[in-house]
């Protein structure tokens, strides 16, 4: 994995006690020439390094995603 990461937001993860969601930006995350990835982690525990989840969105994906996860917040 690349170590050009840009945190962008770290928040707590609702119904834990330590638990957080960070988002950044990786540049190169499958190595030299690959197209940089959206990447969200979910930590149970945040003192890990690592997350226990995580996804990687192409930017052209970005836009579907979010309108499914608004979607999903409403038959929440």
């Amino acid at each position: 994995m690349s170590d050009k990461v840009t945190e962008i937001e770290t928040m707590p993860l609702a119904g834990t006690k330590n638990g957080k969601i960070e988002v950044a930006v990786i540049e190169e995350p499958y190595g030299a020439g690959s197209a940089p990835v959206a990447s969200v982690g979910i930590f149970l525990d945040g003192s890990n390094d690592e997350p226990d989840w995580k996804v990687h969105l192409p930017k052209e994906n970005i836009d579907g995603v979010v309108a499914a996860l608004q979607k999903a917040a409403e038959k929440l």
